[in-house]
């Protein structure tokens, strides 16, 4: 298979976990793809490729197709900006880029004309390609489960607060704050 039907392969399997085709889609796999090539990525078994995204959009599921990445391997992470921007790392090389989608100007255009667009315009004209503004984020822990000392269950180490002497899970807890 040469690379431009691996590549339409890896489209088609987007649109199926995604569950419809369309521009925000476009957006991830055409980021993945770009990210791919500039960092010499491949999918991601393990946290071998690190996404940092900055929108919780279509594209992001198309990330995790592409490149392996997925919030239950600690992979991919949310830094909300509600930007088109995504940073990816490469822990094996210490490569990284954030990718910034361009402005593009209004014009008028059906959905599936601005998508046909997208995935027919090269991603260095899609893209802004610049570094990212913070550190490779640490690979995913394990941590040790806690009881709530309030409602009984389980919750992660990390997740529990001191409230009363008592540990306590977020739902549980009382947050405390007077200045505003």
């Amino acid at each position: 298979m040469n690379s431009a039907e691996g590549d339409r392969e890896l489209w088609e399997r987007s649109v199926a976990f995604h569950g419809h085709s369309c521009p925000g889609l476009t957006i991830g796999y055409k980021a993945a793809l770009y990210a791919r090539d500039l960092l010499d990525l491949q999918f991601s078994e393990d946290e071998e490729v690190v996404c940092v995204t900055e929108n919780d959009a279509c594209g992001v599921d198309a990330i995790s197709v592409v490149l392996g990445c997925s919030v239950g391997k600690g992979n991919l992470l949310f830094r909300l900006r509600g930007k088109q921007a995504f940073s990816f790392f490469n822990r094996k090389t210490g490569k990284r880029v954030r990718l910034v989608l361009r402005n593009r100007p209004k014009q008028d255009k059906t959905r599936d004309e601005v998508q046909q667009a997208m995935m027919h315009t090269p991603p260095d004209q899609l893209f802004d390609v610049k570094e990212p503004t913070f550190a490779l984020p640490e690979a995913a822990r394990i941590f040790t489960s806690l009881v709530c000392e309030c409602c009984g269950e389980k919750t992660s180490e990390s997740h529990i607060r001191l409230q009363g002497g008592k540990q306590v899970c977020l739902d549980c807890f009382s947050s405390y704050s007077r200045f505003m």
